[in-house]
């Protein structure tokens, strides 16, 4: 009777002992996952091509009067929407792109335009 007591809580040892070693490797794998995908993001092509363009400041400005500036202010510093003022420090150039294509931050409308269009205006959002 003893053994099988005692046969019954290393099995019950051995069960505990195989659920925590599998919660920890599924741990460990979201872990390296998460990394891998911090580390190397899917590339964009769209992104890609405005990162490799220099942008004009002054076609900037103009896209960001017409288009940008009724909620961000004429000089960027915020209106109805958010200041852009030292946007670039907060934010990388990928992440500005993004927000500005994607229309996910309502009240902001997605706003697609050409490439060189984005790199004037992301040039010119340096300059605030």
């Amino acid at each position: 009777m003893n053994n099988q007591l005692l046969e019954t809580q290393l099995n019950d040892n051995s069960t505990q002992n195989k659920t925590t070693g599998n919660i920890l490797a599924i741990v460990i794998i979201v872990l390296i996952s998460l990394t891998i995908w911090w580390l190397f993001p899917i590339s964009d092509p769209y992104v890609q091509e405005v990162l490799s363009l220099e942008g004009n400041k002054t076609r900037g400005e103009a896209i960001f009067q017409v288009n940008c500036a009724g909620c961000h202010g004429l000089n960027g510093a915020g209106n109805v929407g958010p200041s852009l003022l030292n946007v670039t420090k907060h934010k990388s150039d990928s992440q500005i792109i993004k927000q500005v294509i994607s229309g996910k931050t309502p009240p902001m409308p997605k706003f697609q335009t050409s490439t060189e269009d984005m790199a004037d205006l992301l040039n010119y959002l340096h300059q605030l």
